[in-house]
């Protein structure tokens, strides 16, 4: 059986980027779900800020070339996509849009997509249903149920939110491994969910249902 590819998308600009810590704390996870099925994970991280100036030039020329040809050509052949952007000016960055403006949207169609972003504020979460929620929408990719925002007081040690955010995480990377085509059935996955479940439990009973129901949209029930 082929190797699942996972390819992750870090629109961060900073070193170290917290958007890059985000990324790789999802795709840590969404691997190891997957492996715990038994299927094996390519993964590749795409850092967006190493392509700038390729990407300028492939917008400028209307087609993608050099470094950027490369990245557009594993984002539209992975099996599964994880896709982090910093908050600039209450969106997306200029920058990671400018590299989705590249991609094929054929080539997107049906491809399951985990949406994530990071912000100084947790005001700036609803950027994930305002602004990357249609993007993805438009490329015709099925975006998973839970989008993943990590505010500034979510990564310190001291504070409650970072066992919410974990929580998150891997609620977000184990609808992504539910969506790919390894066979292993929504059932046997978002068990696993239910095991880390510490949080409200009425909570999740709804998000449960609401995963039950986008499993059988996708299925055409």
């Amino acid at each position: 059986m082929t190797a699942v590819k996972l390819v992750a998308v870090n629109a961060g600009l900073s070193e170290p980027s917290s958007t890059r810590m985000l990324v790789d704390r999802l795709v840590d996870d969404t691997a190891s779900i997957v492996r715990a099925h038994d299927r094996d994970v390519d993964v590749l991280v795409i850092d967006l800020r190493d392509l700038a100036v390729d990407i300028g030039r492939s917008l400028a020329t209307g087609f993608a070339t050099g470094s950027a040809a490369d990245a557009i050509r594993s984002v539209e052949d992975a099996d599964a996509l994880i896709v982090a952007t910093p908050v600039f000016n209450a969106s997306y960055s200029g920058l990671f849009k400018s590299f989705f403006d590249l991609v094929d949207v054929d080539a997107m169609e049906g491809k399951p997509v985990l949406i994530a972003a990071t912000g100084g504020s947790p005001r700036h979460s609803m950027v994930l249903d305002h602004a990357l929620r249609p993007l993805f929408g438009y490329l015709r990719t099925v975006v998973v149920p839970t989008g993943v925002y990590a505010a500034s007081e979510d990564w310190a040690s001291t504070s409650g939110d970072t066992t919410s955010l974990s929580d998150r995480i891997r609620r977000a990377a184990t609808q992504l491994a539910a969506l790919l085509p390894d066979g292993s059935g929504l059932a046997a996955v978002t068990s696993q969910a239910q095991d880390s479940d510490h949080g409200d439990r009425r909570a999740h009973a709804g998000e449960e249902a609401g995963i039950a129901n986008f499993a059988r949209l996708l299925a055409g029930d």
